[in-house]
């Protein structure tokens, strides 16, 4: 994750740089792409062949459905759009039903983007797209995976798609103060507390502008609508590339639809009986090795970010400024722009940062840092207009429909304890052990005060031949998640990074040994003979 992101399991580049920047993703757009020459009667027959026979014939409609492919753009001010365009990438809605189970009833729509093939001649088929989230959208990102595949991109069609209710697709807004929901408990009950309340009314607020729609914002309805995608766009079988989250909505997606998925990369894997509401819990251990070793960066850097001269010292400033702001508010800016934060909000931020261990986004984090010990010392403290346009996102309900996609997809997925002082014992069980990210990693959410979903979570009742890729210090979906789903997964091989404390690799992270033996599984379609490694 280049700088800094908002909490989410989630990767992708422009997802990263508008959650550096602290800006909202595009939701609320519906987009009208300029109308396709309409297909003879003999393409539509084959195209409805190759998608294959679906189970449940009120279905055929979505499956058989034309697609009006054209521009990207929705507005004259829409630059990724323009970029789209300018890219060849192509545009278009797919039409899903609401709910599964009626679908005749009411409809929405997923946006979709594909670049097409160049290679014709030695065409694979269709890669389908996730970067991840839930909330990530993935429109944006073909021309950025094309160039990740070099040669073998020209024999794909690259699909990206926005999940229902995410970005261009039909959006989900509840109308929050806040554009996320993960913050810390802080220093004591009197934090626990407000955190209780905020999360009783965030679920309150949902439920009142969109019962309605909650039930169907989950993983396995995204599944169902990968794979009206892969018919409406007359594939057989689709191949996958998932990020983080993506790899267990890509796991979820195999288990439902076993037989029509081609290759399947799995980069940053879940383990799905872990996956739920309280995705974070136990993940402390490699937040604080991450978190450690960009001490050591920074401690090499003290004449520019003043941090302190050694990975204790470091490590020392922000135990100070978690004091700090343990007593009350510290104050960044200056007018208009005067942020307030505490000690429920701070380790959000270091979470975030230590989530990519390159240079530009501990670059980022260590001058967080700095704006915040300065700050803890009631010095002026200046943020840059980077860490300025976060802060807004943070502090306010900027990106409500983020937050508001994000927490319907995982609390309309897996059931959360409902008892409140189930939370508060974990939290303070694991603050002696973990007292920076512990409040974090255990702390309540909307989820708590959700109603139940109406489906059960996805088990893993069939193998899958995918290939999984992870670091060993990955501080978001932990090499341990990774290992837990290759075990569950005997057909799968596991490619490990040793050494990179990173989330995301493949194409992201700038790994020659990765991205090679990625694009040769995604050129021969055939899975390395034994797990492989490679180093950083």
């Amino acid at each position: 994750m280049r700088n800094a992101e908002k909490i989410r399991i989630t990767h992708s580049p422009a997802a990263r740089s508008a959650a550096a920047a602290g800006l909202a993703l595009a939701v609320g757009l519906t987009a009208s792409p300029a109308l396709a020459a309409t297909p003879s009667a003999a393409a539509r027959t084959a195209a409805t062949a190759k998608a294959g026979p679906q189970a449940d014939g009120r279905l055929d409609r979505y499956y058989n459905q034309r697609l009006a492919w054209g521009s990207c753009m929705q507005a004259p001010d829409d630059t990724a759009g323009r970029d789209l365009d300018k890219a060849g990438v192509q545009c278009a809605d797919v039409t899903v039903p609401l709910d599964y189970a009626a679908p005749r009833g009411r409809t929405i729509t997923v946006a979709i983007s594909r670049l097409k093939a160049t290679d014709t001649r030695h065409r694979i088929g269709a890669i389908l797209l996730n970067n991840g989230g839930p909330g990530g959208p993935a429109v944006d990102s073909p021309p950025t995976v094309r160039k990740a595949m070099k040669q073998v991109g020209a024999r794909y069609d690259i699909v990206g798609f926005d999940p229902r209710f995410i970005g261009r697709s039909t959006p989900l807004d509840c109308d929050w103060p806040v554009s996320f929901t993960w913050f810390s408990a802080g220093a004591g009950r009197a934090g626990f507390d407000r955190q209780v309340a905020l999360s009783k009314s965030l679920a309150d607020k949902c439920r009142a502008t969109n019962a309605s729609v909650l039930p169907h914002v989950t993983t396995r309805n995204t599944a169902r609508d990968m794979d009206v995608i892969r018919g409406a766009l007359g594939e057989r079988k689709i191949s996958y590339l998932g990020y983080s989250y993506g790899t267990y909505l890509g796991t979820v997606y195999t288990q439902m639809f076993p037989g029509r998925y081609d290759r399947m990369v799995l980069d940053g894997g879940i383990d799905p009986r872990a996956y739920g509401p309280r995705l974070l819990k136990n993940t402390e251990r490699e937040n604080e090795q991450a978190l450690s070793a960009w001490a050591a960066w920074a401690a090499g850097r003290h004449t520019t970010y003043g941090l302190g001269r050694t990975r204790t010292a470091v490590l020392a400033t922000v135990d100070r400024v978690m004091a700090r702001a343990a007593r009350g508010p510290l104050t960044i800016g200056t007018a208009p722009d005067v942020f307030r934060l505490d000690d429920t909000q701070i380790p959000t931020f270091l979470f975030m940062g230590v989530a990519d261990d390159t240079d530009p986004s501990r670059a980022f984090l260590a001058e967080q840092v700095s704006v915040l010990s300065k700050a803890a010392k009631g010095q002026q403290a200046i943020p840059s207009p980077e860490f300025a346009e976060m802060l807004r996102f943070a502090t306010s309900g900027a990106d409500s429909a983020f937050g508001s996609a994000q927490t319907a997809i995982i609390c309309g997925d897996v059931p959360a304890p409902r008892n409140p002082e189930l939370y508060w014992r974990d939290i303070e069980r694991s603050r002696a052990a973990h007292p920076l990210f512990g409040p974090l990693t255990e702390n309540i959410g909307p989820c708590a005060f959700w109603d139940s979903p109406r489906e059960n979570p996805t088990r893993i009742r069939h193998d899958a031949p995918a290939l999984i890729v992870a670091a060993t210090g990955d501080p978001r979906t932990t090499y341990r998640g990774s290992v837990a789903l290759h075990d569950q997964l005997p057909s799968s091989k596991l490619l490990t990074l040793k050494g990179a404390n990173r989330h995301a690799l493949y194409g992201e992270y700038g790994n020659a040994c990765v991205d090679d033996k990625v694009n040769r599984y995604l050129a021969t379609g055939k899975l390395p003979r034994k797990d492989e490694v490679c180093v950083k």
